[in-house]
């Protein structure tokens, strides 16, 4: 356990030396320490700084590590020393947070510096080129987001929330920011992936009042209660990253017994969740799954037609969120941000901008956005937005392999991908041959992507099925059995 003021006092220890190093506005630092209070320690510092920090998950392949470190810039590394070695062709600092050293450091708040709205964060999220693309963040969308969150969520230094989710989601960050802002306690989870028991008992060991968790995740921590009974004393659950479904929703409200329960919706672009469906604990849902709600914030919401027209209620468009909460764009391309981020043709205000979101949505005669699905092959998997491309482009990289697709199909808990790969050799596509391809791809995924991102099954096909104008023919592909 840490105390605020120890907090604070490690924090300004980290941030003095990362200032000895040259960290100022705009300085990218990375960091990469397992889920921790050092974790906490780290982010702070690099804030304090000045700096914006990118995270970097440890259990993440070592390639992709060393891919967001290059292209982020990052002059300075922020860890522990016994995940030090992950980086070995970094060329940078390495400061290692268990270094006795920086108790040395001075413990006073360091000066700010007169920068408007510098770098805060780059968030790296998956790319249809095969690489991550970085978000890059500034603190005035975020830090409005939180107030607005934290009125939402009703946290004030009573709240005590159970931090679960992953440090690649910023939703993560949304609430360990929030949560210590605002003077509340923070539960952190290790890195370990807990069983639902283990999360109840934590929760009812500790007087978590806040929990957000992936909704397959909540279904399950719901099992566990109706199955060992006495719900732990949550009385706010958040939930987002992918659809909740009715019986699901359904089910998180009968056996956890909440006050409230939240569905949060939102592209790292938007700066975490910039629609939120608030409801009563006692509510029904009424659709096929959660709603993703009404703009969070100083945001605006619209469902626009191709040519940037707005569709009327109950019409079915493609999502954009402009106003005051949009990330500045993707770190170091102006191309691809141009792509997304466009002038706001409803706002007045200069430099206005929607970011299109790709995301199929409509307003319900309640004034509230359902999502209806992706308008590309952007697809939602366990909570973590993928790119089917990247993972296509990963397999087709792959020398045994002519072709590649890959489908985001539901599962028992959820979306999982599933891939479809044609070898060059066609002997390689039956029986063992097809097995040992299958393993062979599996294991070479895992030096290059993270887990998240591999699918659940490859099948092996003698060549995969196209339409006339020589793509594939995503509907013929064939159905994977059970």
């Amino acid at each position: 356990a840490i105390a605020f003021g120890e907090l604070n006092v490690q924090a300004n220890r980290l941030a003095h030396r990362l200032r000895k190093l040259g960290v100022r506005a705009e300085t990218a630092v990375g960091i990469s320490i397992e889920r921790s209070i050092p974790l906490i320690v780290g982010l702070m510092g690099i804030l304090k700084a000045g700096g914006a920090y990118v995270p970097l998950e440890p259990d993440v392949p070592d390639d992709r590590l060393q891919f967001m470190l290059a292209d982020s810039q990052a002059p300075v590394l922020v860890t522990t020393a016994a995940l030090a070695n992950k980086f070995p062709q970094f060329t940078g600092e390495v400061i290692a947070l268990d270094d006795p050293m920086l108790d040395s450091e001075t413990a006073c708040d360091p000066t700010r510096e007169a920068v408007a709205d510098p770098l805060l964060y780059i968030a790296y999220t998956s790319g249809s080129t095969g690489r991550p693309k970085g978000v890059a963040v500034a603190p005035g969308p975020l830090a409005m987001h939180c107030r607005a969150t934290a009125a939402l969520y009703q946290i004030d230094d009573r709240s005590c929330e159970l931090h679960f989710l992953s440090l690649a989601f910023d939703g993560a960050h949304e609430r360990w920011l929030t949560v210590l802002s605002h003077g509340a306690r923070l539960v952190m989870r290790d890195a370990e992936l807990w069983t639902p028991e283990q999360t109840v008992e934590t929760a009812r060991a500790h007087g978590v009042t806040h929990l957000g968790l992936p909704p397959a995740y909540l279904q399950q921590v719901a099992d566990w209660v109706e199955q060992s009974g006495n719900p732990p004393p949550v009385r706010l659950y958040s939930f987002g990253g992918e659809a909740m479904p009715k019986a699901g929703f359904d089910k998180v409200k009968r056996t956890l017994k909440p006050q409230i329960l939240i569905n949060g919706y939102g592209p790292t672009e938007t700066v975490v969740t910039p629609l939120v469906w608030k409801v009563d604990g006692s509510a029904d849902c009424d659709k096929a799954y959660a709603p993703i709600g009404v703009p969070v914030g100083s945001r605006t919401a619209y469902i626009l037609d191709g040519q940037l027209n707005l569709i009327p209620a109950g019409a079915a468009g493609e999502l954009y969120i402009g106003g005051a909460g949009l990330a500045r764009g993707y770190h170091a391309k102006p191309g691809l941000t141009a792509e997304r981020f466009l002038p706001d043709p409803f706002s007045s205000a200069p430099g206005a901008r929607l970011y299109r979101t790709g995301d199929l949505a409509r307003w319900d005669a309640d004034g509230v956005i359902e999502y209806l699905g992706r308008g590309d092959d952007q697809v939602k998997v366990s909570g973590f937005r993928i790119e089917l491309g990247e993972i296509q482009s990963a397999l087709s990289s792959e020398q045994a392999v002519a072709q590649a697709a890959v489908l985001a199909m539901p599962g028992v808990a959820g979306n999982q991908l599933i891939a479809y790969v044609a070898p060059r050799d066609a002997r390689n596509a039956v029986g063992a041959s097809a097995e040992r391809l299958s393993a062979s791809l599996v294991a070479s995924l895992r030096r290059s992507l993270p887990a998240y991102m591999l699918p659940a099954r490859i099948i092996v096909l003698d060549h995969l099925p196209t339409l006339s104008s020589g793509k594939v023919d995503r509907k013929a592909l064939p159905a994977p059995d059970a």
